[in-house]
């Protein structure tokens, strides 16, 4: 067995394995590098507070120093209050500057802006009491203004000291952790690629086992066992794939029976000509009556043949087209079955057959008429055909806002249950020696069923041997393409 399948071409596709991969990298390294940010800026932050705070901690204790030994008045200065504010100064690798009250500067560890005046905001606003803190993360410093009182019991301030630290070796400190962080990050990333990749191989594995199961139906083994139920979606996969192949198998099996199938119906009658034909053939002076005979066979033969190839044709046009050439017009379904009862009612009239028409309201429907009326016809006249003498066919139209429908009864041989899901099936039939004797080709129902799907409606059959049978149509009133 053999299936073609036109492949589908994909464009830019991903493999699954690389997408878990970099997702479960995503996963693992995103929440560790944003916590590690954090933590970083935190732990950088809280230190360059700390050092702000030591910093004003230290030059607090050497401005109460000032105060106390009057450091503002008294001339000349204290040189160990200059030593002590110079070893300061190097200490937080800054710049400590005094300004008196009269806003001019009086000592300068960098000596370069003595006796030059001083007066901005922020000397300002510590004269009146409020002591400034800013740090510039541009140029990594900070800068305090600390007060200097005078020595006596008003604490006026006399002075303020300007106090500028840099930051830099602080930071430097801080690159380093950072970089030692960094190499433990690329360690801890390295193992855990190396875990995704591992888990990635196990995830996947059923999927791999289940790949390459169909490589092998892909193969031509279409009996593979296709189970995998290590995940609900692999077993919901396999199931899928299982029923289609037993649909595709059905298809196949159904494909090999219709070609033998035509054979045989095609080969039968030819055969029953030959037979006639050579029986003529090897007798000497054929009667005239017996000649007439055996030319009414093949002649019945050809008509058998004809109409097989007749119904073929119908069928391979109406699978080619599937719809396309469906001429739809507003037809009056009661007209047409009251036509088509009054070109059978002879047929059943031979049979002594009872053939009723009940129509339970008018209907118009967009249909084929052409191709209903012969799926309509086929119903009404295998009801007959399969009937007992003396039986009944009652054929019943109704309809509802949406549907028409047309019931097509009979009081005839009936079907067995286990041969009922197979009689719209091309060449089935139930009784093959009766089925001949009334002309059919196995053809019928199958093209009726075609039709009644190409106007996108449905059929139903209910049967019980040897009580009868009820053919049900549902067409819609409006056909939409």
């Amino acid at each position: 067995m053999f299936f073609q399948v036109k492949p589908i071409k994909l464009k830019h596709t991903v493999s699954l394995r690389l997408v878990l991969i970099l997702f479960f990298l995503v996963v693992g390294l995103a929440p560790m590098l944003i916590q590690n940010k954090i933590m970083l800026g935190t732990y950088r932050q809280n230190q360059i507070d700390a050092r702000i705070q030591d910093i004003q901690n230290q030059c607090s204790i050497l401005s109460n120093k000032m105060t106390r030994g009057g450091y503002l008045v008294n001339e000349p200065r204290d040189t160990l209050l200059d030593n002590e504010m110079s070893v300061k100064a190097d200490m937080f690798n800054g710049r400590i500057v005094i300004v008196n009250k009269n806003f001019r500067i009086v000592s300068d560890t960098f000596s370069l802006s003595l006796g030059k005046l001083n007066v901005s905001e922020e000397v300002i606003r510590c004269f009146n009491g409020e002591n400034s803190s800013k740090y510039n993360s541009d140029k990594n410093y900070a800068a305090l203004t600390i007060p200097v009182y005078s020595n006596s019991e008003d604490k006026v301030i006399d002075g303020v000291m300007i106090v500028t630290a840099s930051t830099e070796d602080l930071l430097t400190r801080l690159s380093s952790v950072s970089e030692k962080g960094s190499f433990l990050h690329l360690m801890i990333f390295s193992i855990l690629a190396i875990l995704v990749v591992l888990l990635v191989k196990l995830l996947m594995n059923p999927f791999k086992e289940l790949q390459w199961k169909l490589k092998r139906v892909e193969e031509g083994n279409l009996d593979e066992e296709l189970s995998s139920n290590a995940y609900t979606e692999t077993r919901q996969i396999t199931e899928s794939i299982s029923k289609t192949l037993k649909k595709l198998k059905a298809v196949d099996q159904s494909r090999e029976e219709f070609v033998s199938n035509v054979s045989h119906e095609l080969k039968t009658p030819i055969t029953s000509i030959r037979v006639l034909a050579d029986s003529l053939m090897s007798m000497d002076d054929v009667p005239v009556e017996l000649y007439r005979e055996f030319m009414t066979d093949i002649s019945d033969e050809i008509d058998r043949e004809s109409k097989i190839i007749d119904d073929l044709l119908s069928l391979v046009r109406m699978d080619k087209t599937a719809g396309a050439e469906l001429n739809i017009a507003q037809v009056n379904v009661n007209g047409l079955l009251e036509l088509i009862l009054k070109r059978l009612r002879p047929i059943a009239g031979k049979r002594n057959v009872e053939l009723t028409f009940e129509s339970i309201r008018e209907v118009t429907a967009d249909v084929d008429e052409v191709k209903l009326s012969l799926a309509l016809n086929n119903l009404v006249e295998n009801a007959i055909k399969y009937n007992v003498e003396g039986g009944w066919v009652r054929v019943t139209l109704d309809a509802d806002h949406k549907f028409f429908y047309v019931k097509v009864a009979d009081s005839g041989i009936g079907i067995s249950e286990e041969f009922q899901e197979h009689i719209f099936e091309r060449f089935y039939r139930v009784d093959k020696a009766r089925s001949r004797e009334t002309g059919g080709t196995g053809l019928g129902l199958a093209i009726t069923k075609n039709i009644i799907l190409m106007h996108q409606g449905a059929i139903r059959l209910t049967s019980k041997e040897g009580e009868g049978t009820t053919f049900t149509v549902r067409i819609p009133l409006t056909y939409i393409p």
